[in-house]
């Protein structure tokens, strides 16, 4: 099985070929991008950045910097010497730029989406918005845009905790969506009503599209409740099929994930508007357990019921997860249950841990 880090800080060995980033003091050189002679605004081509939307219009996703950047080599430094000799290593290398983390496609992907969006909407704020989210003390925070600004990414807005929890600070971004490399702000965010997933590094990346946001959902304890998956973690898989038929017509509760699939249908009805639903820059998929015939039903009328539209719907019948996300290549996958979590990683497939639900409690396979 592919080696995968439940702490983010461990070394890919392969980068996505289709960011062509840069070496870093992360990756296979410590090369600074002050010697490097086409390091500057003109030479890159940047113009003047747009501008970033008003919270309370935006779809905000708030991103840790464990995740969006790969921060291996400094995590080991604090565990080993201390916040005093972390930071001062951070200064001392705060022109060396970050490699890409696990976010880091999922993020451009965003921003490829802003793009379409601003063409089509030049005066509308209804855009995604990436907020960085650190424990880092402010001083790393030079290094951070230092960062962003050698991969040209558009991202304002930090949140620089210095060991706090950043969950007051995420209410107060409306946040939409959290991911972080830490499971217990996680599941803090979660309790709170935000949205939130763990992600995960692993050694093996798929190619994503860069033109295309590809964002793939499981169902129960996902998007739904965990109301179903309750019923089979204590009854089996029969009486799930017989609670499923029984209450075919009858609404699934909201998931943790729900809203921010219904924030992600609002900006393709954007599109749609415009006459770009067959090229929509959006993609959304429901990846699930579920048996089409004996329990789909259920899960496709209350999507209906919702308002909410799924391009793509696999019900796999307990068939293993990985192969069909090696097809799909989504910037990110949601699942409430580390083994398809870790399946879905052994092909290549950048994963997100959803840490809700009875799921938690039991390690039976569905």
């Amino acid at each position: 099985m592919v080696k995968m880090s439940l702490d983010p800080v461990q070394v890919m060995s392969g980068q996505v070929s289709e960011l062509k980033v840069s070496a870093s003091s992360n990756g296979e050189s410590r090369e600074s991008w002050e010697e490097k002679e086409d390091f500057n605004q003109d030479n890159l081509g940047l113009t003047t950045k747009p501008k970033a939307p008003k919270p309370e219009n935006a779809v905000t996703v708030a991103v840790s910097s464990r995740v969006l950047f790969r921060t291996e080599r400094e995590q080991k430094v604090f565990e080993q010497k201390g916040v005093e000799e972390y930071l001062r290593y951070q200064i001392e290398h705060e022109n060396e730029p970050f490699a890409p983390g696990p976010a880091f496609p999922f993020v451009k992907a965003l921003e490829a989406v802003n793009t379409r969006l601003r063409e089509l909407y030049p005066e509308s704020e209804e855009l995604f918005d990436i907020v960085l989210v650190t424990y880092n003390h402010a001083h790393v925070g030079v290094r951070l845009i230092n960062t962003i600004n050698h991969h040209n990414l558009f991202i304002e807005r930090f949140c620089m905790t210095g060991g706090s929890s950043p969950i007051g600070y995420l209410k107060a971004w409306h946040t939409n969506l959290y991911l972080s490399a830490d499971a217990d702000k996680v599941r803090e965010a979660l309790a709170e009503g935000i949205a939130a997933a763990t992600m995960f590094m692993s050694e093996k990346l798929t190619e994503v599209s860069e033109s295309q946001l590809r964002v793939a959902f499981d169902g129960d304890a996902v998007l739904f409740s965990d109301e179903s998956e309750r019923i089979f973690k204590a009854h089996g898989l029969d009486k799930f099929f017989e609670h499923e038929r029984e209450n075919e017509d009858t609404l699934l509760d909201h998931g943790p994930l729900k809203g921010f699939l219904e924030a992600l249908g609002k900006l393709q009805k954007k599109f749609y508007t415009k006459g770009h639903r067959l090229d929509c820059p959006i993609r959304t998929f429901l990846v699930t357990a579920r048996s089409a015939a004996s329990s789909g039903i259920r899960a496709l009328k209350t999507l209906r019921a919702w308002g909410l539209e799924i391009d793509e719907a696999l019900f796999l019948a307990g068939a293993p997860k990985g192969p069909m996300l090696e097809k799909i290549r989504p910037h990110i996958y949601f699942d409430d249950q580390m083994f398809h979590v870790e399946d879905a990683a052994e092909m290549g497939t950048i994963a997100a841990h959803v840490p809700y639900g009875i799921a938690q409690k039991h390690n039976i396979k569905k």
